[in-house]
């Protein structure tokens, strides 16, 4: 099944459904990123700090070799990591990361964070009291160099990830390439409606991660102790009308209210069940009901960043 598209502010046109990649385990996503590709999935989402962007890029190139998908059908987004936001690093960083991939370009390129640490290859560098050392760098100076990415032809789209709507503006009021997305948590239990119409406003789609709520795994920069979506007794019955999961049922709700989400998944009867998601429709009685299952509950809250000026999650959105 094709998956369906939504076109960006610059006329090129992403599928309303991906797979991310985050959190995996060392290894797993060669195969799982291969079998995305025969089962139907175009949009891949995956970034320098995950550690697999080498293992996505291996498996479309195997996938591409093997005549099943051609390069221009395919949709692959990676992140700038924020020991790298200074200027003068972005440039050299996306090139490094295509090099990683196997690419010649990135379909999408987004800023993983508007916080700066201090530059260089920790991926958190920390001090003698295992404190996070910053950078000056700013966002919008990080901006400018995502907008030369686009200006040497490495990447084709530019976007930003966990930015608020002030600092979406501080971004838009410098740019001569407007951000495309901006890739958020987003799930029933933390609905971001606020934001999504902001940036619908703005002609930013929205990139939804984490749409099934809280991973399984047991980060440090996640919350453990919040509900779990799949056990909700409302989005059981509306699964249960419509035959489908709850996962299912998320999913479609998401891109009924015109976001785009990326659930991870490696096992392939999930991968499946994922994107068999353009059969039915919700109702409007069925979207208010989901609507109304919003708590503000956001796992995601990074805690190790809460002391940086630029940390995004202090206003309300």
């Amino acid at each position: 099944m094709a998956v369906p598209t939504v076109g960006l502010n610059n006329n090129i046109f992403m599928p309303v459904l991906g797979l991310g990649t985050s959190q995996a385990k060392p290894g797993e996503m060669l195969q799982v990123v291969k079998d995305a590709i025969d089962i139907g999935y175009r949009s891949f989402d995956t970034a320098k700090i995950y550690g697999n962007d080498h293992e996505v890029g291996e498996a479309i190139r195997e996938k591409i070799a093997q005549d099943t998908v051609k390069r221009e059908e395919l949709f692959v987004t990676n992140k700038l990591w924020c020991s790298y936001n200074r200027e003068d690093l972005v440039v050299p960083n996306c090139k490094k990361t295509l090099e990683a991939m196997g690419l010649d370009y990135l379909d999408l390129y987004l800023i993983h964070f508007p916080t700066a640490l201090k530059e260089g290859d920790h991926f958190l560098p920390k001090d003698e009291n295992d404190k996070i050392i910053y950078s000056d760098a700013d966002y919008v100076d990080t901006w400018r160099g995502m907008e030369k990415c686009v200006e040497l032809g490495l990447v084709k789209s530019i976007g930003l990830s966990n930015f608020n709507s002030q600092q979406i503006d501080r971004v838009l009021e410098i740019a001569t390439i407007k951000p495309v997305v901006n890739q958020i948590e987003c799930h029933p239990y933390l609905n971001q409606s606020k934001l999504i119409n902001f940036c619908k406003e703005r002609e930013i789609v929205i990139m939804a991660y984490a749409p099934f709520g809280r991973p399984g795994s047991k980060v440090f920069y996640i919350r453990h102790d919040t509900p779990l979506l799949f056990e909700d007794p409302k989005l059981q019955g509306i699964a249960s009308k419509h035959g489908k999961t709850v996962a299912q049922v998320i999913l479609r709700y998401l891109i009924q209210h015109g976001v785009v989400p990326i659930p991870k998944s490696s096992n392939i009867n999930r991968l499946q069940q994922n994107i068999d998601v353009f059969d039915f429709e919700l109702s409007l009685d069925e979207l208010a009901t989901i609507d109304a299952l919003d708590i503000d509950s956001r796992i995601f809250t990074y805690p190790h960043f809460m002391d940086s000026k630029d940390y995004p999650f202090y206003i309300e959105f």
